[in-house]
């Protein structure tokens, strides 16, 4: 495909409906579309299509970006086993400082056990909390309140 016949298919993607880019999805992806709206339609064809006419991602490029992806993952989900054993976690909530011992099998507060510190949170403030979140092992996602 020529670049000016690629470009002219890509300009009236935005134009076109929404069966016409499901039936366009089948076709150059052998698979039926998600169920996403139809500007994630318009934007994933328009990659396919220069990704058919110019090539795809080479495998370096691929996986760069997976060891980045696990790299930002390990980063957005502290595990218990980074916060180690015998640390204390302390967090003012309603005035009052809470402090949390982290154990091998769980986490202690007030004299008693919990499986998670989402659990902990839960019981300190009476609502759902992320325990992460509550003891300030990770931030809070934009647009989300507590």
């Amino acid at each position: 495909m020529k670049h000016f016949e690629l470009m002219k298919k890509v300009a009236v993607l935005p134009e076109l409906s929404t069966p016409k880019l499901r039936a366009m999805w089948i076709e150059y992806h052998d698979s039926e579309p998600p169920p996403f709206n139809r500007s994630f339609l318009v934007k994933r064809l328009a990659y396919r299509l220069q990704e058919l006419a110019y090539g795809g991602m080479s495998q370096e490029t691929k996986k760069r970006l997976e060891a980045l992806d696990a790299e930002a993952e390990q980063e957005r989900k502290p595990t218990k086993e980074q916060v180690l054993p015998g640390t204390r976690l302390i967090r003012e909530w309603k005035g009052e400082d809470h402090v949390c011992t982290v154990l091998e099998d769980g986490f202690e507060y007030g004299g008693r056990r919990f499986k998670s510190l989402t659990a902990v949170a839960n019981f300190i403030t009476g609502s759902r909390w992320n325990g992460h979140v509550f003891w300030g092992l990770r931030k809070q996602k934009r647009g989300t309140t507590q």
